[in-house]
């Protein structure tokens, strides 16, 4: 789903089973502001993209789109 440029947030929080107001609770922000994260309409802060990582237990790298002209 990666591969398909499938937001990373929402990727991983299904791959964990999780709801967006569950992952919205552990990370301490609104499901709203998930749901505007999920579908890239915000990028979300540093801070708040830590928060979901260590929620997801992934690395914030795994959350973070890599541009493929950047490798």
């Amino acid at each position: 789903a990666l591969c398909d440029g499938a937001n990373p947030v929402r990727v991983w929080r299904t791959h964990r089973g999780m709801t967006a107001r569950e992952l919205a609770a552990k990370a301490g922000i609104t499901a709203a502001y998930l749901s505007e994260i999920e579908t890239g309409k915000k990028s979300g802060s540093l801070s708040v993209l830590t928060a979901i990582a260590a929620a997801l237990r992934v690395d914030l790298d795994d959350l973070v789109r890599k541009n493929p002209a950047h490798h």
